[in-house]
Formats: C-alpha cells, structure tokens, sequence
C-alpha cells in the first residue's frame, strides 16, 4: 500500500496529514473552513484515498494561508506515496458532471509544477470559502507534488456545483493517474529516465 504522512508547520499555518493511496474513501478533515473540508471529504471518496487531515492555521488574518497550505501538503503527500513513479498511469483525466454543471481536470505526475484553473466562479464566496482561494490550492498541490494539474468549469449555473464537479473530476483523475499501469509493470513512464 502507497501511503504517506505530512506534518508541515510554518509561523501561519501547523498541518498534520495522512495519506493512502489504495484507500477506501474514508476521511477526517478539518481544516477550519468547512466548505474546504466538503470538497476534501468528497475527494477522498472520488479518489477512493484515505484522508487525515488537521489544519489550524491564521483564519482571522485570511484564509489564503491555510488553503494554499492545505494544498501544498496534500501535493507533497501524493509525491511522497508514489516514491519513484514506476509503473504508473502517470496521466489521467476525467470528466465530471453535478447536475447543470460540467467540470474538466487532467493531471500528469511529471516532475514539473503547473497549474491552470478555470473555476468561472464570480461570487467572492461559495459557503465559507474564499472562492479566490480554490486557484492557490490546486497551486500549492502542483508544486507539492510536482505535476501539471489543468481544471476547468465547462459550463454550470451553480458556483457550489462548479467547484465540487472540479474537486471530484481531480479526485478521479488522480485516482487514474496513480494506478498501476499493467503492460508497463516496473518501467519509468517516462523516455527521460527521471520523473
């Protein structure tokens, strides 16, 4: 089984967290922000992972802080679970509908940080959340985990529905990405012999 634990403390932030890849979607989040902690929930049972996680972070100066942190641990989770990246997907993508909501992501477990996010949300919050927020995050777990993670709304009417299709299309294309890939077995997928 591919699991990992996190703790990463700074001056704004203390995050304590577990990760197992080959999970069965069970989760204890808390986060301070309980929006982050629906769409987190919902990604580890997308994703099928197993999910402890514990952020106390400097909410009364913002939420930017915790969220981007949330991110980048989670990121360094994945990275550190998936060791060497042999025989894996590497790649995955999904699409996922919520309702009148259609949201986009495609992950790839290069070795290089990127992210692109297209929530087309217009509202400053979606329950809790600072929406602005939801960018810096799937930032934070690009560069955690050192890959290329592409989200986009394709269309939706619900802010709520936009970001919760984004979090659960990450969690399967993840999950995609993560497998073990069969007729590669042990190989690198990669012809730079280094992810």
């Amino acid at each position: 089984m591919r699991k990992a634990s996190i703790t990463r403390v700074t001056t704004e932030t203390q995050i304590k967290l577990a990760l197992t890849i080959e999970g069965g979607g069970r989760y204890e989040v808390s986060t301070g922000i309980r929006f982050l902690d629906h769409m987190l929930e919902l990604f580890a049972r997308h994703g099928a992972f197993d999910l402890k996680l514990k952020a106390t972070g400097d909410l009364d100066v913002d939420q930017h802080h915790t969220v981007e942190d949330v991110g980048i641990a989670l990121g360094e989770a994945f990275q550190k679970a998936l060791g060497d990246k042999r025989g894996i997907m590497r790649a995955g993508y999904f699409l996922m509908p919520m309702d009148e909501t259609l949201g986009l992501a495609a992950i790839d477990f290069s070795g290089r940080a990127a992210a692109v996010v297209d929530t087309r949300v217009k509202t400053r919050l979606v329950g809790d959340l600072q929406s602005e927020l939801v960018y810096d995050f799937f930032e934070g777990f690009a560069r955690g985990a050192r890959a290329n993670v592409h989200l986009k709304t394709v269309y939706g009417r619900s802010n709520h529905h936009k970001l919760e299709a984004l979090f659960k299309a990450f969690a399967r294309a993840l999950r995609v990405a993560c497998s073990r890939d069969k007729q590669l077995a042990k190989m690198l997928p990669s012809t730079k012999g280094l992810l």
